[in-house]
């Protein structure tokens, strides 16, 4: 038995939070959160929408799976985290050079959008400062010394850079030649902004 069937039956719990995870996030990052019904997650994950309480307890819940499951692909508080500047770039130009239908660039939309309702958005603010943070301390900024707070704000800018170059690679509000660049196409000029930002600083 597939994942897929799996989840249509019940019988595997941990494939039916995937799935449900998957599809809210989807869901989230495109249509908004207020938009978003959880009755339109079970559809899209193939589930009874029950399964939402009974994993979840509500939709900010289940919002907030989705924040926590960004929060570990960002690479942040990991068990391997980034220890190189370089190493930092390299995982943020793979969450923009997917392509702006893959799962990677929904991340960081599910970080720009806000959702409406005021606990979903300090889960959202809580993990962008997280993930700014995270960026800056591998960039130099150390806490005890307020000389380095400069890191935090490059890595904010980063940050932005990135959420921008996401936006306006989907569908949504698509702007070419951006929207159709792949990888390679990005790499090299991503690439030197980022580390004019966290390195050459």
């Amino acid at each position: 038995m597939d994942d897929d069937d799996e989840v249509r039956t019940g019988r595997d719990s941990a494939a039916t939070r995937r799935s449900l995870v998957r599809a809210a996030r989807r869901r989230f990052a495109t249509d908004g959160y207020r938009a978003t019904t959880v009755r339109q997650i079970a559809a899209d994950a193939g589930v009874n929408v029950a399964l939402i309480n009974r994993y979840f307890v509500s939709k900010e819940g289940l919002f907030e799976a989705c924040m926590l499951r960004t929060s570990d692909e960002l690479d942040i508080d990991t068990r391997t985290p980034s220890t190189t500047v370089d190493e930092v770039i390299t995982k943020m130009l793979a969450h923009v050079g997917n392509g702006p239908d893959g799962d990677d660039p929904l991340q960081l939309l599910l970080l720009l959008r806000s959702s409406g309702d005021e606990a979903a958005d300090a889960v959202r603010r809580r993990i962008l400062l997280q993930y700014a943070r995270g960026i800056a301390t591998v960039a130099g900024r150390d806490p005890d010394d307020p000389r380095s707070e400069p890191f935090l704000l490059r890595a904010e800018l980063a940050i932005s850079m990135l959420l921008g170059i996401v936006m306006l690679r989907s569908s949504s509000a698509a702007v070419e030649p951006l929207a159709g660049a792949g990888p390679a196409d990005l790499d090299g000029p991503l690439r030197a902004a980022l580390r004019a930002l966290l390195a050459d600083g």
